[in-house]
């Protein structure tokens, strides 16, 4: 798992001096790398939104503005 970490880590750090020679923002770089991230694990982008979701109407429930069921 190190070993992992440390090439993940350091392909990172390549590609964002790529970026950086490049000339892209640093806002584009995190977002495509995101998306990047995202596209790469299938099924991840759904489980966020269904736990952002969820918090959202935990939230609305604890101010009494969802009933609950």
């Amino acid at each position: 798992m190190l070993v992992l970490m440390t090439n993940t880590t350091e392909l990172l750090h390549r590609a964002a001096v790529e970026a950086a020679a490049e000339g892209v923002s640093s806002e584009e770089f995190v977002n495509a790398a995101w998306q990047a991230f995202l596209a790469a694990h299938p099924g991840m982008r759904e489980q966020l939104e269904d736990k952002a979701l969820r918090s959202e109407l935990k939230k609305l429930r604890k101010r009494g503005l969802i009933a609950t069921a």
